[in-house]
């Protein structure tokens, strides 16, 4: 697989009133061919998100983006370009963050959860100073994740349910 230099192709996603922020490292393949985050059909995001919202897993985009509105939940991802082969993390060099504090500070975002080892990594190391949120870091919804089965993955996600009363509360201002 040829090595290419790229820009993030997928706006960060904000809809309604979030309170809860969820950052991916950098688009898979399959995410930069749909436009969307997490559009590999074997990513366990979507599956792992409606379970917790206690709703049926979206299909369309538009599904998918009506969830996370209803339930207070943004995505975005920490590289704004960066230089890799295909959709391996480890693979990942010369990245450049994206300027998330002025979304964090718009948004009241109460919490920041990173998906997988190298978003969190990454916004440990260049965003979190500017921003001043602390991350959780969840294990990764990639199917590379393999160790990971899915009622592994709910008991560890779990932790933003906290946070969906939160959205509520915005909602009704």
């Amino acid at each position: 697989m040829k090595t290419e230099t790229l820009v993030h192709p997928i706006p960060p996603f904000f809809g309604g009133k979030p309170r809860i922020l969820i950052l991916g490292s950098f688009p898979s393949v399959k995410s930069r061919e749909s436009g969307f985050y997490y559009g590999h059909p074997k990513n366990r995001f979507w599956a792992l998100i409606a379970r917790l919202c206690g709703e049926e897993t979206p299909i369309s985009v538009e599904e998918k983006k009506a969830l996370l509105e209803r339930h207070g939940i943004a995505l975005w991802d920490v590289i704004s370009s960066c230089t890799l082969s295909g959709s391996a993390d480890s693979s990942i060099k010369n990245a450049v963050t994206s300027d998330i504090a002025p979304m964090i500070e718009k948004y009241g975002i109460a919490a920041v959860f990173t998906n997988g080892k190298k978003a969190h990594e990454l916004y440990v190391k260049r965003i979190l100073e500017s921003t001043g949120v602390r991350d959780v870091c969840l294990p990764s919804t990639s199917p590379a994740n393999a160790s990971y089965g899915f009622d592994r993955l709910i008991k560890e996600w779990s932790v933003i349910k906290k946070y969906f009363f939160l959205s509520e509360i915005s909602k009704n201002e």
